[in-house]
């Protein structure tokens, strides 16, 4: 019986930052969880780059690692590496000790949330300028968690072979169907809720959906619109739904993290109608998860969540009228919407779960081991034939 895989999940102290509310971590929910599922599954994990207490850890792999000199990379002798940002410090990290251990190198390249920024900008030149090359030339696999990941990886020059799109999982058991919302209830909400959760900006689409809804469902006494969020049109978005006259149909909530479960859980649908690519969907996989319909704007970030005419739709024109046929659709079609809905959840259940992810981590590993299995035997036999 072979041993269990020894993974190290390393992550770049770079890419965290520090404000009035604290330390923001980037993969601060990614990384955790994988950790947890690979934990699930036997495997020894150690996080490196990380804050302590961060990443989970088996309490004998802790004694291990103090043992073997005091929790070091080296010291821990990991068979797979995975480096989140695949041009980050914690890449070129990744890939000098997985040539000096001979173990695998699987990259994680995130979500980037529209343009990025300078300090993104500037880490990025300086990883691609310095050890660009040398990363590329080690990685066995590169993870990318959405279309848009995968199209930044392959332009910056990983094989098209080696990079794979893996979405960021969700928490299946803390986002499920019929969960109870005390917010819902504090709110003397009635009926069925159409959510709408984010930024209340411009480019999020938050303005046509609103009048979109007031030629459609607003005309019905059994309809809400759930605006959840905060944002720059929020005060004109309050005005418009009173000049409208559904001030009582048209709630705005600012929900904390701990009551988003049960407010998904509480509505009938979830509409994401962005007009651009600031939005990853991360609500979109809660959503599936609680067995909500989608709504979606037809671009490349959301469209893997829906299943056009399965369980919900994609809405390709963004106007008014695009939302007010998608919406009516919805509302005017119960049997559809409980398919729909049961169809969401089976989503999550299949691609969107942790087991799911980390299922399909592990198909990653094993191709990605017999990639640097390849490289080796190529580079032997070329040592082998110059020595003669």
């Amino acid at each position: 019986m072979s041993e269990p895989l020894r993974v190290a999940l390393l992550l770049d102290p770079l890419s965290f930052s520090l404000d009035g509310r604290g330390l923001h971590v980037k993969w601060a929910g990614h990384a955790p969880e994988l950790a947890r599922e690979f934990l699930g599954r036997g495997y020894h994990v150690r996080g490196f780059g990380a804050p302590p207490g961060l990443i989970p850890r088996s309490s004998s792999d802790a004694e291990v690692d103090e043992a073997r000199g005091g929790g070091k990379l080296a010291a821990f002798a990991p068979d797979v590496i995975v480096a989140y940002d695949a041009l980050s410090p914690a890449a070129f990290r990744g890939a000098r000790a997985a040539r000096a251990a001979g173990a695998t190198l699987v990259l994680v390249e995130g979500a980037w949330k529209g343009s990025l920024g300078w300090k993104e900008r500037q880490l990025r030149r300086l990883g691609e300028a310095l050890w660009g090359a040398y990363v590329r030339r080690t990685a066995g696999a590169v993870v990318a968690l959405d279309p848009l990941a995968e199209e930044q990886a392959l332009k910056d020059g990983f094989a098209p072979g080696l990079v794979r799109v893996v979405p960021y999982g969700v928490d299946v058991q803390a986002f499920r169907p019929g969960l109870a919302s005390p917010l819902v209830a504090r709110k003397k909400l009635r009926g069925r809720i159409l959510l709408y959760v984010g930024k209340l900006a411009p480019e999020r689409g938050v303005v046509p959906l609103l009048a979109a809804f007031a030629r459609t469902l607003g005309q019905r006494a059994d309809w809400n619109l759930v605006l959840a969020g905060n944002g720059p049109l929020k005060a004109e978005l309050r005005a418009m739904a009173d000049r409208l006259g559904l001030g009582d149909r048209v709630h705005m909530l600012e929900p904390r993290d701990e009551e988003l479960p049960g407010l998904l859980g509480a509505s009938t649908a979830l509409a994401i109608p962005a007009l651009g690519h600031e939005v990853v969907g991360r609500h979109a996989a809660r959503a599936l998860a609680c067995g909500l319909p989608l709504l979606a704007a037809d671009l490349p970030r959301l469209r893997p969540f829906v299943e056009h005419g399965e369980n919900g739709l994609l809405v390709a024109d963004g106007s008014v009228e695009g939302w007010a046929s998608a919406i009516q659709q919805l509302g005017g079609a119960p049997l559809t919407r409980a398919r729909w809905a049961r169809r969401s959840r089976e989503l999550a259940l299949e691609r969107y779960s942790w087991p799911a992810v980390a299922a399909c981590f592990e198909e990653l590993f094993a191709e990605a081991r017999k990639r640097v299995d390849t490289k080796l035997a190529a580079r032997l036999s070329r040592g082998a034939y110059a020595g003669r």
